[in-house]
């Protein structure tokens, strides 16, 4: 859980406060006075202002310090006032490098001066201390200036690259959508050939063909239609020609999982239906990376595809027990792999849901479930549970 910075800021204020407290106790034992109720005072003004550091670091900066050169005039302990000062250099060299070099400075003649006050016969180590700590609070303040601008820049980094494989991957399912429709489109240009063919000879030839078009049409609208609405890019290029897989060829996946050494079981549940070639892409491709994912992520596990043909929809998941035992079961979602983009991707361009992540019972899992377009219902989806 993320803190707000001003509650951080406040936490570490009150931690000091009590360690202030804590060893102003000690003060007497120690040998000096005992702190009345004014050191107290002052020592509330050292460290609560901290709370305001990151906002105004500089400001806070010279306040602890007019307050800490107060209680080491009055002749009070002055290492119960120096945790305060200590961090506003630090927080100044961390969020205001210009102002450093004035601030340490400061630091270091304060110290000084509270040695003078207190034992002049210590004050080689006195001067050792005050050049040693402000040197030491800069070099500090400096590394986690430079860590916190590095951590920016990876974040930016992460999301720009975060994008622009969210690109790359649609530009490939806009690839493998050029084939869908250009299907559909072969088809519409052969039925049409044949309805205009034995128009007069063969009505009842013409109208199946035509029911033919009006279908394949709808299914080619649909897939452009997701397509715009789901590509931003330019320069997509044509697809290479090679025939979009389909649900038909998952046993032809699964033997070649075996034979990688995964014991792949494929279950099919309801009656099968014809799907448009969309649909059955988007399908193959994600059992296709999560068992590739099986392969790579949980060698010697056993998996387990199961697609269920529902009444408006059609389910899949992929299950694994997880690796065999003593290997490292590092997992996709882990790492942020593409192959993940590329399912939620796959998965928003149909309006379908898709659930990954590891299971209760060990292992992990893939759950996507697609709605079936209206096409696919008027050729008979009326299956249910």
């Amino acid at each position: 859980m993320r803190l707000h910075p001003l509650a951080a800021d406040g936490l570490i204020a009150a931690a000091l406060t009590t360690v202030a407290v804590l060893l102003g106790t000690e003060a007497v034992a120690q040998g000096w006075p005992a702190l009345d109720p004014l050191a107290w005072t002052l020592v509330a003004l050292l460290t609560l202002p901290l709370v305001l550091r990151t906002r105004a670091p500089v400001t806070v900066c010279l306040a602890v310090h007019a307050c800490w050169t107060v209680y080491v005039t009055l002749d009070y302990w002055p290492v119960v006032g120096s945790f305060g000062p200590m961090l506003a250099v630090y927080t100044v060299a961390s969020l205001r490098p210009t102002r450093t070099a004035a601030c340490a400075a400061l630091l270091a003649g304060v110290w000084i001066y509270a040695g003078l006050r207190s034992d002049a016969g210590a004050m080689a180590s006195v001067a050792g201390q005050a050049v040693g700590f402000p040197l030491v609070l800069w070099r500090f303040g400096y590394v986690a200036r430079r860590t916190g601008e590095l951590t920016l820049r990876l974040r930016a980094e992460q999301a720009d690259r975060a994008r622009r494989e969210v690109a790359e991957e649609r530009v490939r399912i806009a690839r493998e959508l050029h084939d869908v429709v250009a299907h559909h489109i072969a088809v519409i240009n052969v039925q049409a050939g044949l309805a205009r063919f034995v128009f007069h000879s063969d009505a009842r030839t013409a109208r199946d063909a035509l029911d033919t078009i009006e279908g394949a049409s709808g299914e080619a609208l649909a897939e452009l239609r997701r397509m715009l609405g789901l590509l931003r890019a330019d320069g997509v290029q044509g697809a290479d020609g090679a025939p979009a897989p389909g649900l038909d060829q998952l046993d032809e996946m699964v033997t070649r999982v075996r034979t990688g050494g995964v014991g792949v079981e494929l279950r099919v549940t309801g009656t099968p239906r014809p799907l448009p070639p969309g649909v059955q892409l988007c399908v193959y491709r994600v059992v296709q990376e999560a068992l590739t994912n099986v392969l790579k992520h949980a060698p010697g596990a056993d998996a387990a595809v199961e697609l269920a043909y529902r009444a408006g929809e059609v389910a899949v998941s992929v299950t694994d027990g997880g690796p065999s035992e003593g290997l490292d079961p590092v997992r996709p979602a882990e790492r942020g792999g593409h192959g993940l983009i590329g399912m939620r991707e796959r998965a928003k361009l149909y309006g379908g849901t898709i659930v990954v992540g590891p299971r209760s019972e060990g292992g992990f899992g893939v759950r996507l479930t697609l709605p079936t377009p209206v096409q696919a219902a008027r050729r008979g989806d009326t299956v249910t549970e």
